[in-house]
């Protein structure tokens, strides 16, 4: 697949090792491993463009089941793409909405032509197939776009994970053919990315990761994790299949995850992350730190006057203390949901750059085992 959307360089790293590279987007570079930031609606709940940046991110995460259902394609199009749109003149990712559509079971049927569901919004009815979901991020404008595919749920018998693994396969085919013979909109670029299946029986990984990567497309997520499985299944899966997958190509863990999660995924080679957890905690009361995650509810902090992490230089803890927080949460001010975001944010993707400043340096062992030591010490939460 001649592909101009992104590059990426390998700097540091090999099989089934932590990686340091460069993705390099038609707006602006990524280093990697690096944390996706979920902005479902083309927006991050509680924060701005400008604090995104304040916090660090790199690369932003959107959806096109939603955006596709609102604003719609055409108010997308008419705004310039989604860039434009949301003021986000940095890198985007767009899931292929497939886990969205696939999480609405009841609403939704799935067919060798793609799928028939009905919006959660208002209950028409609508399809998806591989090429309208390419057509759809075409509109959205992202940096990278995703294919559609079928996620299943977990437990799956073997038989019912192979014969989705094979729809799956023959929807990235139509999908990349789609990509092939359209243009996108907006004058860059785009790359579209292939799904990795299989559930978790090992030899479906190794056939949906033999299948892909004949089909040469310019980055590789690992999907269906992260959907009820043990974690120790996770994690196997995880480094089964970065092992497998072509090592000059990127390698993008979907919803995934806790600070620990990440840790062990980096280890095992993937570059690209996204998960709810960080934001979605956050506005739950739930904040992360370098010794573990806190309920900021909690009565114990109400006289605890420290910043939310003393290793923290966020705007949230260099300016306010865990008795303030707790007291917006408490009385329920809109503000508490930013200054913990922005903190739990901050807190990712710091702990991406002291993972890819291990890697660059050699160290990464005796760092992850110095930030289990420190995480562990005062869990509440995860």
């Amino acid at each position: 697949m001649t592909e101009a959307g992104i590059t990426f360089q390998l700097l540091r790293g090999g099989p089934n090792k932590p990686r340091l590279g460069l993705l390099k987007t038609p707006h602006g570079d990524v280093r990697t491993p690096a944390f996706m930031p979920v902005g479902t609606q083309g927006t991050v709940k509680a924060l701005s463009p400008d604090d995104l940046l304040r916090a660090g991110t790199q690369i932003m995460l959107s959806n096109a089941y939603h955006l596709y259902l609102r604003p719609g394609t055409e108010i997308l199009e008419k705004a310039g793409g989604l860039h434009r749109f949301a003021s986000w003149q940095r890198p985007i990712l767009t899931d292929s909405g497939g886990f969205q559509v696939f999480s609405l079971s009841q609403y939704r049927k799935i067919r060798e032509e793609g799928v028939h569901f009905r919006s959660h919004l208002d209950g028409s009815l609508h399809v998806f197939t591989p090429e309208n979901v390419v057509d759809i991020q075409r509109s959205i404008g992202s940096d990278i776009m995703m294919v559609l595919d079928e996620c299943p749920p977990y437990p799956s018998t073997y038989e019912y994970a192979k014969k989705s693994l094979d729809l799956t396969h023959r929807w990235a085919e139509r999908a990349r053919r789609r990509f092939e013979t359209t243009e996108p909109l907006y004058g860059f670029p785009q790359s579209l990315f292939a799904i990795v299946q299989g559930n978790v029986y090992p030899d479906l990984r190794e056939e949906s990761v033999r299948f892909l990567s004949a089909l040469d497309f310019p980055g590789y997520a690992v999907g269906g994790l992260s959907v009820g499985e043990p974690k120790d299944e996770m994690l196997q899966i995880v480094r089964l299949t970065a092992e497998m997958l072509p090592e000059a190509k990127p390698r993008y863990l979907m919803g995934v995850g806790k600070p620990e999660d990440l840790v062990e995924a980096v280890s095992s080679g993937i570059d690209l992350f996204d998960c709810v957890i960080p934001t979605r905690n956050a506005r739950n009361g739930t904040v992360f730190t370098s010794e573990g995650a806190l309920v900021i509810k909690n009565a114990r902090f109400k006289e605890d006057f420290r910043p939310i992490d003393e290793t923290c230089t966020c705007y949230t803890c260099t300016h306010f203390s865990r008795a303030y927080v707790r007291h917006l949460f408490q009385a329920g001010e809109i503000l508490g949901l930013h200054l913990a975001t922005l903190h739990n944010l901050t807190f990712y993707h710091r702990l991406m750059a002291e993972m890819r400043s291990a890697i660059s340096q050699g160290e990464f062992d005796t760092w992850k085992a110095l930030f289990f030591e420190s995480y562990a010490r005062n869990r509440e939460a995860a």
